[in-house]
Parts: structure tokens; C-alpha cells; sequence
């Protein structure tokens, strides 16, 4: 099997972008639909709403944690050979992430049930994600070689990596339990279009003084790469039948998986409110389509021997080859079509926010205002402010995310909420996000790091987010 063309894409796409998903600016920003998928347990006032196809929720997200366009091609009258080493080869460490993410809604439909407590959601999105960490010693393996780094261990764990495309269908419903807290929980169905992950990988690769030649180079191996939908994939591409493909594959043609989502919003009193969220508690049972590739073995190769003259006499001698079939014989490649399962790329959120400033009457069709008691959604204000935690499953341990907001209401019509978030790749990101409401038309858009529009090519971190709606809170 040769190496599909799609996997490589996706491994340059992970190399080039980097970050994962955290919608800082989205989360509980109730004026919002979509608000509700990173968190279930929202509060809504919406009657109903429908998102309009492919343009209701997009978002995308890239950077790089440890190096940037800048830092390699910038004119500086530097060798760019020195940038590289400097920057890459020895400036970034194992935990230095590649990776990246994209969403876009097929389907988004919510509404409101006969009891106005419940409130239920479905719909459809498209998600890829991958990821991969800096490969440290293989980078410096291939770009200086050995021969100068004798006892010198190349830990092989530092590959690890792994990237998906799936659809996901899903059926929330979301339940007002009294005046302070609201629940929700959603179920997940996968349809999965492509996987790959090589995570845990083991072994060492080093060179020392040998005993029957000049060098003895030791490679002691536990190394796997697994993989579904990708030999599919890249015979449709030959074919000319890529996009059938990935529609069958995309509508329950793919591997099938099961998750789900659940939140709350609870109000310590009348101006502060606890919520939090966990997204993604799921999995994919791949059984079609799946090729596995394993090395694994030790061994140690004290590359030509020759017996001279002897050796040199026999024209069928074929010194390389026999190196070669050595090789593989001390460590055998293996194929298989075992199945496995993989695990979604789970997500926490957290948040505390203090309402304060002007009060503002509810849209909705009900008795909402200061001093409710029964059942009902509570009175927005024109200002909000608090923090945000965000954390999400990575293959080297979880990654964290700081952010402060403040939120700003212009009565029902529009709403700004600004993001100061601090996490492993920055300490300057800045966001903004604009919702707008037209009668029932809703528009949103969203960007962090606006400091890094200022020079693109030296930014370590860009994202947006865009959507169009429609919403109705029914009859006053």
C-alpha cells in the first residue's frame, strides 16, 4: 500500500496550523443559537430558531505554538539554513503543538416544546481535527545525521499524531428546572469519514562504537499506525469519485461512533451565574476500511561486513541488499485489518460571570423580569463580566485555556463581547465578537488575536467564527 495522498495532506495541514478548538467567544453568549453547542444547558429565550444551511456555524481555527511564518522567511539578511536550525530544529520541544480544527453546520434546528421548560435542538455539522506534536529528535536525526552523536539516544515517542473527518448528528434537549438552573445534554452519532493516529509509540534509536565495524547503531522499536477511510479515500481520488465518496461516507457509510454533551447554568443569586459544559464524551468503533502498520522489534546493525578478498571476487554480491534484508528481518513491518476504537477529542468549559448595569426585558413569550419566581427565563443586563476556563484531551495530556470577557448589550439589537485569553501558544490574545438581531435575521461574527492582523506572517494564532440565523420568540 503506498502512502495515501490525503494523509499526507492532513500531516501538512496539521504542520502548517495550530490550535485546538476553543470558541472562548461563543461560549455563553445566550443572544446566540449556537451558543447552545458548547453549551447544552443555556439559558434560551428563543421560541424557535433555524439556522440557515452551511452558513449558520462556521468557525476555524490555526497558529503555531512554537514557530511562525516570520521566523523563517523574513528578510533579515539571515542564512535561512541557521533560521531553521535555530527556530525549528532546536527551538521547538516535543510538547509543541501542530494542529488544527474546522466546523461548518449542515443542519441546526431548535424549539421549544408544549411544556416552555423543555426546549429541544438537532441538526448536523461536519468537524476535522488533527494534531501532531513536534517531532524533536527526528528532526534532528534527519537534518544533522549521526555520525557526530554517538550515545546519543533519538527518542522515537516523539511522533505522535492523529486526525479526523466526521459528521455528527445530533438531538439535544434542554430543561429550565426552576428559576436558578437550567440542564442539557445532547446525543451524538458519528459517521466517520477518515481517521488516523499514531499515539503511542515507544523505543529509541542510537549509534555507538561497534564491535566488528566502525559503528553499531541500535534501534529498539514499539511503533503503530492506525487508520481507516484513508485507502478509500485515495482510490476515489483516482477514480474521480471523491465527493461521492465522502457523501456516502458522511451519511452512515463510514465507521459509526456514540457520544454526547451535557451542561448547566445556575444562578448563585440574581446578578452571578455558574455554568459549565462537557462536549464530546464519545467514541468511534472502526471497523471498515482499516489498515494498521506496525514495527516492532530490537536489534542492533553493524551495517557492511566485508570479507575481503574474497567478497570482492563474487559479482553476486549484493552488499546493500543483503544490509536491507537484514534490516527487515531484525524488524518486521507488519500489516493488519484489526479493528479499534478511537476516542473524540473531549472538551471542558467552565465560567463565572456578574451581571450588573441595566436590566433588559426578555423576548420571550412570558413573564420575565426582576423579582420572577416561578419557572421563567431572568432578565438580561446591558453589561457582563467574569471568566472562562476551557480544557480539552490531547495525546500529551490535557491543555488549558484562560479568559477574561466583558460583554456589552445594546438592547435586543446588538451585543459585544470582548476576550482576553491566555494559554500555552499566547499571552496577547484579544477577541471580539459582534452578534446582531433584525427583526427575526440573526448575524454573528467573531475573531481572535486581532493584535496579529497587524502582521499575518508573524502571527502564532488566527481564528474566526460567522453564522446567519433565524429566530422567533413568538408572541408577546
Amino acid at each position: 500500500m503506498r502512502i495515501p495522498i490525503i494523509l499526507f495532506a492532513v500531516l501538512l495541514w496539521a504542520g502548517l496550523h495550530v490550535q485546538a478548538q476553543n470558541k472562548q467567544l461563543l461560549y455563553d453568549f445566550v443572544e446566540i443559537p449556537q451558543s447552545g453547542m458548547v453549551n447544552p444547558g443555556v439559558e434560551t429565550d428563543f421560541q424557535w430558531y433555524t439556522g440557515i444551511p452551511i452558513l449558520s456555524g462556521i468557525s476555524f481555527q490555526a497558529a503555531s505554538s512554537g514557530i511562525s511564518v516570520h521566523d523563517i522567511f523574513a528578510d533579515d539578511g539571515r542564512d535561512i539554513n541557521d533560521k531553521i536550525r535555530e527556530k525549528a530544529i532546536y527551538g521547538m520541544t516535543p510538547l509543541d503543538e501542530l494542529s488544527g480544527t474546522y466546523q461548518i453546520e449542515l443542519l441546526n434546528i431548535g424549539f421549544r416544546g408544549k411544556d416552555p421548560d423543555y426546549f429541544y435542538s438537532l441538526g448536523i455539522y461536519n468537524e476535522g481535527d488533527a494534531i501532531g506534536y513536534w517531532f524533536h529528535d527526528y528532526a534532528v536525526l534527519g537534518f544533522e545525521g549521526n555520525a557526530d552523536k554517538l550515545n546519543q539516544r533519538f527518542q522515537l515517542d516523539h511522533l505522535k499524531t492523529r486526525g479526523e473527518m466526521v459528521n455528527v448528528f445530533h438531538f439535544g434537549v434542554n430543561r429550565r428546572l426552576n428559576n436558578s438552573l437550567t440542564v442539557g445534554g445532547r446525543a451524538k452519532l458519528y459517521s466517520s469519514i477518515f481517521d488516523f493516529n499514531s499515539t503511542k509509540n515507544k523505543g529509541y534509536f542510537v549509534t555507538r562504537p561497534g564491535e566488528n565495524n566502525v559503528y553499531a547503531s541500535t534501534l529498539v522499536a514499539d511503533m503503530q499506525l492506525r487508520t481507516s477511510g484513508l485507502d478509500e479515500l485515495n482510490d476515489a481520488i483516482d477514480d474521480g469519485t471523491l465527493a461521492g465518496t465522502i457523501l456516502r461516507r458522511a451519511f452512515f457509510g463510514g465507521n459509526l461512533g456514540l457520544g454526547f454533551d451535557v451542561g448547566f447554568t445556575y444562578h448563585l443569586n440574581e446578578q452571578t451565574v455558574v455554568t459549565g459544559s462537557v462536549l464530546d464524551l464519545g467514541f468511534i468503533y472502526h471497523t471498515g476500511d482499516v489498515h494498521n502498520f506496525t514495527l516492532n522489534g530490537e536489534a542492533t546493525v553493524e551495517g557492511i561486513e566485508v570479507i575481503l578478498p574474497g567478497a570482492a571476487n563474487d559479482p553476486n554480491t549484493d552488499f546493500w541488499q543483503d544490509l536491507v534484508d537484514d534490516v527487515e528481518g531484525f524488524f518486521p513491518f507488519e500489516r493488519n485489518r484489526s479493528s479499534y476504537i478511537s476516542f473524540r477529542p473531549t472538551k471542558v468549559y467552565g465560567s463565572l460571570r456578574y451581571d450588573f448595569g441595566e436590566p433588559l426585558r426578555s423576548r420571550a413569550n412570558c413573564d420575565c423580569g426582576l423579582g420572577t419566581t416561578r419557572n421563567s427565563i431572568r432578565a438580561k443586563y446591558t453589561n457582563s463580566m467574569g471568566g472562562q476556563l476551557y480544557m480539552i484531551n490531547r495525546p500529551r495530556g490535557p491543555q488549558a485555556a484562560l479568559t477574561a470577557f466583558y460583554q456589552r448589550r445594546f438592547g435586543n439589537f446588538m451585543a459585544l463581547k470582548s476576550t482576553y485569553t491566555v494559554d500555552k501558544f499566547s499571552f496577547t490574545n484579544i477577541g471580539l465578537g459582534l452578534n446582531l438581531q433584525t427583526g427575526p435575521i440573526n448575524l454573528y461574527v467573531m475573531a481572535d488575536n486581532l493584535l496579529g492582523y497587524s502582521n499575518l506572517a508573524d502571527s502564532h494564532y488566527t481564528s474566526f467564527q460567522l453564522g446567519l440565523n433565524i429566530i422567533s420568540w413568538g408572541k408577546k
